[in-house]
């Protein structure tokens, strides 16, 4: 199955769906995204925005999803912002803190009111938990 993620006149993903391999094969049996395009386009009209996505991330860096961003710079998918201080890296297309994770084996999550990284321990039950 091939995947394609329909994109807003923002380039924002508003609709992923599968389209059947041998619906975007060249005369020559080769997937080509255009074809699947033009397929797309002929169900759901003319003014519609496609492209192809890889649901196994083999292309444009991330499996589209909705309110993802198709940047066509990068030719790739960048997930939502995930708090409002962080910035797009443009070589990559990866969401970047303003402070680095600390680089050691604990684990980390991001205090966006306070612009710090907390440590959690992944050890520690909360006080209600019932096994």
């Amino acid at each position: 199955m091939a995947h394609f993620a329909q994109l807003d006149h923002n380039n924002i993903v508003i609709n992923v769906i599968k389209v059947n391999n041998e619906d975007i094969l060249d005369s020559n049996g080769i997937e080509q995204e255009n074809i699947g395009i033009h397929y797309l386009k002929n169900i759901f009209g003319e003014n519609t925005n496609w492209v192809q996505t890889s649901y196994n991330r083999a292309f444009r860096n991330y499996y589209a999803g909705i309110n993802f961003s198709y940047n066509q710079e990068l030719d790739k998918f960048i997930p939502p912002q995930p708090f409002p201080s962080w910035s797009i890296d443009m070589q990559t297309g990866e969401w970047i803190a303003p402070i680095p994770v600390p680089d050691n084996t604990k684990y980390y999550d991001w205090d966006e009111p306070n612009q710090q990284w907390i440590e959690i321990d992944i050890d520690q039950q909360p006080s209600d938990y019932q096994p």
